[in-house]
């Protein structure tokens, strides 16, 4: 499930930011510089999934990421898949430990976190526990405890500028989980994007009220195609129904998580997708050479942890300029999507002329509102 569902970030999550703003984990690139003598410790890591590893999605991104030390003789990854965000996520934590011998975990889910994760870590102080998301809170959470996110809004962002590109109605569709702070950014960049081709562009959002609904995603997948919306995008654990369903009907889809282009050879244009690969292989890198590991880490396109699917074929060399241009610059970390003035959907004024949020900013993190251009409320 998605990681980002807090509405609030205290002050110990400021500091913590503040002082790691734009770090991703490119100090120790992708496992380099291991000597004989550290590679021949062996680092055990054990990584627990709410879904299946196969769900074309948020759970698979982290299987492809974990599949990836497979490649490393010094790493030995374990993984557990359909663990429910219950006391079952402890059991399968301490079996890791007690059984397996890791010394990191990846519990991925957010409702591994509290209480399942802030229970176990204490009673295990040499193990550390890297939950994904923004939870982690320097004034009151255990120094084993740290949260890892990327800043896939870019890759949203990228995904927008496609969907503007290509689509001919000027309607697109957005189908996301629940209204939270990363959903929303993840709408209003996608958005943004899209009307920065074609400012008439509207993007109408169906909220189903749950990280995994597939009856309610094709319902709404259908439901927005009927209305003449010709891009459908979405923010939910698995976007396969949504781009299924695209794929079907005969319109366009961009993708999350992970790359879903199989499953629409048509229609898909291009994703954003997570690196987690490089993430985990960097953390196993610190640990082997016994390098404190950060208890948050943040980072996008530039610090590698977020990325774009590869574009469709029906995706036009116009789009793909564009788009490639504007990666370049987020490549860059010059490029503020939140400048101002910026209106919400209802008229009112959210950023004024001449004031920006950079990607790092904390006031993006209790994002509650919804740009202009999206049809849709955050609220009932």
């Amino acid at each position: 499930m998605d990681k980002e569902r807090g509405k609030t970030v205290d002050q110990g999550r400021r500091t913590a930011l503040k002082g790691l703003a734009g770090l991703g984990l490119g100090a120790i690139a992708g496992g380099l510089g291991i000597s004989e003598a550290e590679a021949a410790k062996k680092v055990t890591m054990g990584f627990i999934y709410v879904g299946p590893r196969d769900d074309y999605g948020y759970n698979q991104a982290h299987f492809e990421g974990k599949s990836a030390l497979a490649k490393q003789s010094w790493i030995k990854a374990v993984d557990q898949e359909n663990v429910p965000e219950t006391i079952a996520v402890q059991k399968a934590m301490e079996s890791m430990i007690n059984l397996d011998g890791a010394q990191v975990l990846f519990p991925t889910s957010f409702g591994y976190f509290d209480p399942h994760i802030l229970k176990i870590a204490p009673k295990y102080p040499d193990v550390m526990f890297l939950h994904c998301g923004g939870l982690y809170d320097a004034s009151k959470h255990p120094k084993n405890v740290g949260s890892y996110f990327g800043y896939i809004d870019e890759a949203v962002y990228v995904s927008g500028i496609v969907a503007g590109h290509m689509s001919k109605t000027g309607k697109l569709g957005y189908i996301a989980a629940i209204p939270i702070p990363q959903v929303l950014r993840n709408i209003n960049n996608f958005t943004m994007a899209a009307r920065s081709v074609n400012p008439k562009i509207t993007v109408q959002v169906v909220f189903t009220g749950g990280w995994s609904n597939p009856v309610k995603e094709a319902e709404s997948a259908n439901s927005l195609i009927d209305q003449g919306v010709d891009v459908l995008t979405c923010h939910v654990d698995s976007p396969k129904v949504v781009v299924e369903t695209a794929e079907k009907r005969g319109i366009y889809s961009c993708g999350y998580h992970a790359d879903q282009s199989r499953l629409a050879p048509k229609g898909f244009l291009t994703g954003a997708e997570w690196n987690w690969s490089k993430v985990y292989l960097d953390y196993a890198t610190m640990i082997s050479k016994g390098t404190r590991i950060p208890n948050l880490i943040r980072g996008g396109f530039k610090e590698g942890l977020v990325k774009s699917s590869p574009y469709g074929k029906a995706v036009s060399a116009k789009a793909r300029a564009h788009a490639d241009k504007v990666r370049a610059q987020f490549m860059k970390g010059d490029f503020v999507v939140y400048q101002g003035p910026i209106k919400d959907n209802t008229g009112k004024e959210v950023i004024p002329k001449g004031k920006g949020y950079g990607q790092t900013d904390i006031w993006l993190e209790s994002m509650d509102w919804l740009v202009e251009g999206v049809v849709g409320r955050t609220k009932g």
